[in-house]
């Protein structure tokens, strides 16, 4: 299990996360990129754990990915199955599970400062904390995509299905874009990476 954690975590990550997937009996898969999700928990009919994590993540948001789906399986296993999924037993759990990787053994010092800040009050995805999710896409792989903030207004851009929209307005947290085959109104958070497309 070692092993294959050196290619995916932080050097001074991997001994820590091995002992929390041994000590909580979780089945690890490493799967393909999904779009939707970085990773998941769910609790098998046999009983069993697994979580399952997208390969492509970079070695930081490899860690709090697998770090939030472990807070899931403990939090089910301490308060029950009645809990809201990222309701206040989650957050605990999380919170006290990342606290011990929050050094700069661990992650660089410029991300350091917004992952504590991101901590206080943890969010069911990194991605919905703009700062953090920007912070993050720092140490990903070159690629062509945008965060829709960064786009100009009534730009065109293309999502992950292939759907072309042309971005709006900002309406509190998220921005209003129209999808242009169906004149519909889709709302996107700012932080949404986006292929833009030229024209």
């Amino acid at each position: 299990m070692k092993d294959i954690l050196k290619k995916y975590l932080p050097v001074n990550a991997v001994e820590p996360v091995s002992e929390l997937i041994k000590m909580n009996g979780v089945h690890l898969k490493i799967v393909n990129e999904r779009v939707t999700r970085h990773g998941d928990y769910r609790r098998m009919a046999d009983g069993s754990q697994q979580i399952t994590i997208n390969a492509n993540l970079n070695k930081y948001r490899f860690l709090i990915t697998t770090v939030h789906e472990i807070a899931h399986l403990i939090a089910f296993e301490k308060y029950g199955r009645n809990i809201k999924p990222h309701g206040d037993e989650w957050k605990h759990c999380f919170r006290s599970l990342m606290l011990p990787f929050i050094r700069p053994e661990i992650f660089p010092n410029s991300l350091l400062p917004v992952i504590a800040n991101h901590f206080r009050n943890p969010r069911a995805s990194s991605d919905t904390d703009a700062k953090l999710s920007v912070a993050l896409k720092t140490f990903d792989p070159d690629n062509d995509k945008n965060y829709i903030f960064e786009i100009p207004f009534g730009s065109l851009f293309r999502i992950h299905n292939g759907k072309t929209f042309k971005k709006g307005p900002r309406k509190v947290k998220r921005y209003e874009c129209l999808e242009v085959d169906t004149g519909k109104i889709y709302l996107f958070q700012p932080n949404a990476e986006v292929h833009l497309l030229k024209i």
